[in-house]
């Protein structure tokens, strides 16, 4: 895609955009899993953004685009820690600490807080019956998926809170970089997003004492190839393709992503390592996509109320 996006991106393109961040990101759940067999977790998560910040902002910088301004990358670097140290960090932290399932449920709730937050904000936008009714029925589908009440593993309501946090953290992140002072280029954007997420993470591991539990001749072949995967296709590509589309459709249809990645993660488990997919969680499946259209049709909505011809304020 192109670093540019404009407001009318073709439709193909936000597909493949979307699509991108469905499945890749859906797929780092297994990669994370395997990443911290052998490796320090915030150290990984950290290192995992901070190199791929660094090619990403080599390569942009060596194609001529200019160096972004002081403005760029205190708002740019307040996004990336919102997003990647307080949202990512603290999720790869949990789940060490909580089920799957109870993790899966919590962090589900960013689409929810991102449509509040967008409506809240100073000269906020209402969402519609659609966007609404999509927002509950990808809820629904995710308190199904993930079985709250199945009783699995032992509830910790400060690890729980601190989910909720992180799922907050990542909502508002991405509200806010739709309207802040960031580079032109979004992919510069998401370099130095991804710079400034990665030095915190690292810095937070370091001060938990995560480098005396990093033995470098224990890494495993699958926590390096792990890792690896999580640089290029988790970082490189489909959080570039994220930070686009965040300036390309409505924050709703963004957040769509929550619903479907653990949909992507379930049966990705059912093909490549046997897991089973049970009844409950095709109805789960069936219940959050339906979900997703209706977000998307309301997401159609709002852009035509927002249209010229329609008389809506610009921003």
């Amino acid at each position: 895609m192109p670093d540019r996006s404009p407001q009318n991106a073709p439709r193909s393109r936000i597909v493949l955009a979307l699509a991108t961040v469905y499945v890749i990101w859906g797929s780092t759940y297994l990669a994370i899993r395997f990443a911290i067999e052998t490796l320090p977790p915030l150290l990984m998560i950290g290192s995992r953004f901070l190199i791929a910040g660094l090619i990403l902002y080599a390569v942009v910088r060596a194609r001529g685009v200019p160096a972004p301004t002081r403005t760029n990358w205190l708002s740019a670097s307040l996004i990336g820690v919102m997003l990647l140290s307080c949202g990512t960090g603290v999720v790869v932290w949990a789940e060490e600490r909580v089920a799957s399932g109870i993790a899966a449920l919590l962090v589900s709730v960013v689409p929810l807080w991102m449509v509040l937050i967008d409506w809240l904000r100073p000269r906020g936008r209402k969402p519609n019956a659609w966007v609404t009714s999509g927002v509950v029925a990808g809820l629904a589908g995710l308190w199904i998926l993930a079985d709250p009440l199945s009783g699995g593993g032992t509830r910790s309501l400060f690890v729980e809170a601190m989910l909720m946090l992180a799922a907050l953290s990542w909502a508002a992140g991405s509200v806010y970089s739709k309207y802040a002072p960031l580079p032109e280029s979004k992919f510069l954007t998401t370099a130095v997003e991804m710079l400034a997420g990665g030095a915190a993470l690292l810095l937070v591991g370091l001060l938990t004492g995560e480098l005396g539990q990093l033995h470098p001749g224990a890494v495993s072949t699958r926590s390096t190839l792990a890792l690896l995967y999580l640089i290029v296709f988790g970082s490189l590509v489909a959080f570039s393709a994220y930070v686009w589309l965040l300036h390309a459709v409505s924050p709703a249809l963004v957040s769509t992503y929550a619903f479907v990645n653990p949909i992507v993660a379930v049966f990705l488990g059912w093909a490549f390592a046997s897991e089973p997919v049970t009844i409950r969680t095709a109805i789960a499946a069936a219940i959050i996509i339906g979900g997703v259209a209706l977000i998307t049709i309301g997401g159609k909505d709002e852009a035509s109320s927002r249209s010229p011809a329609s008389g809506s304020r610009s921003r």
